[in-house]
Order: structure tokens, then C-alpha cells, then sequence
């Protein structure tokens, strides 16, 4: 069995998100995706709700497998971890790829026991929009001995970012602006937005 493994901080997440749960999911077994906690970002909205808006965009996505499964048991700050867990879930046979941005590329090389992680996992990048692929950090990679790979795709124009600037709607799925708007998420900071913005 071949299992993606797509940890995101989507903060929150976008049409964006939904197309590469969507890509992955024609092209895995089974698509494991799990609301990260991201140590070097500023999260708006809780783990909770996080979670709950990436449940609604997996229910909200036309997939013909229904192979997409939220796994937040896999969230851990360590990848390593994640992996390990990942194994006891599923098996040490099962074949994992472990889902980046092309913006995680220069850090990778920087992460916990990376050269252990590369022995057991591949990766795949898939190609961020504003980020240009850094081919030394994939050099960085294979000389680690790890299986690399860059996805056939371009994520939308779209980043969790540029909606709580713009709160533009079109950024998102219809389920997860309706839980932001009953939720009332992501409002304190667009009202100083909006308070400085010229009259």
C-alpha cells in the first residue's frame, strides 16, 4: 500500500489545500492529512477548529477513491515521530510519502534525525506559488540518501495567508467560509486591518 502523508497548518485551509488533497488522492492509496502545529508560525485560529475546517474540506472534495482521511493522531512536532506512528498504524511494509511545500525545502536539512527520516519515507514537493525550487536543498536530499521527487503540479494562487489579509472568500470552500463565519474566526486582527486603511 502507498500512503501520502500530508501534514498542513492551513491556517485556514484553502481551495489550494483541496487541490493537492485532490492530486494526491488519484495517485495514493490512501491520503493521510493532519492539522500541524507549526512552532515557527503565528496560528490565529486554534488546533480546534483548524482540525475541524480540515475535516470539511475532505468531505467537501469530489474524489472518485473516497481515500482521504483526516489523521490527527499523526501530528507531532517531529517528524520522525509522525513517521513511527504512521508504521504502527498501518505497518513497516506499507510504502510512505511524506507530503512538502517547496517552501520547506532550505529547512529540511535542519530538521530532527532527517538522514534516519530519509531512510524510510520519500518525499515529494510540490511547488509553491511566490516559491522557486531550491535545487540545492534537493541536492541536499539525495546526498542524505533520500528518494525525492517534485509534484506535477502548481498549488492554486491561493495561501491561508493572502485570505486573513483580504478575508476574500473565493480563497476558500463553501463549508470552511461558512465555519469561519459562524465561528467568528479571524475578525480581531481584520478589524485593526481595516481601522488603518486610508477613509
Amino acid at each position: 500500500m502507498k500512503i501520502a502523508l500530508f501534514g498542513t497548518s492551513a491556517d485556514p485551509p484553502t481551495a489550494g489545500h483541496q487541490k493537492i488533497l485532490t492530486w494526491l488522492s488519484e495517485r495514493y492509496d490512501q491520503v493521510a492529512v493532519w492539522a500541524a502545529e507549526n512552532p515557527f508560525k503565528d496560528h490565529q485560529a486554534s488546533i480546534k477548529h483548524r482540525v475541524a475546517m480540515l475535516q470539511l474540506l475532505i468531505t467537501d472534495a469530489s474524489v472518485s477513491k473516497k481515500n482521504i482521511i483526516l489523521a490527527q493522531d499523526l501530528s507531532y512536532l517531529r517528524t520522525i515521530k509522525t513517521l513511527q506512528q504512521a508504521s504502527e498504524r498501518w505497518g513497516e511494509e506499507t510504502e510512505f510519502t511524506l507530503v512538502v511545500g517547496s517552501d520547506l525545502l532550505k529547512q529540511l536539512k535542519q530538521w530532527y534525525r532527517i538522514a534516519d527520516l530519509l531512510k524510510q519515507v520519500k518525499l515529494l514537493v510540490v511547488p509553491r506559488p511566490g516559491y522557486v525550487i531550491d535545487h540545492d536543498g534537493i541536492q541536499s536530499v539525495k546526498e542524505l540518501g533520500g528518494k525525492i521527487a517534485i509534484a506535477s503540479l502548481t498549488g492554486l494562487e491561493t495561501s491561508s495567508t493572502a485570505y486573513r489579509q483580504n478575508r476574500d472568500e473565493e480563497l476558500l470552500v463553501r463549508p470552511v467560509a461558512a465555519y469561519i463565519q459562524q465561528e467568528h474566526l479571524y475578525e480581531c486582527r481584520d478589524k485593526k486591518t481595516t481601522n488603518l486603511q486610508p477613509q
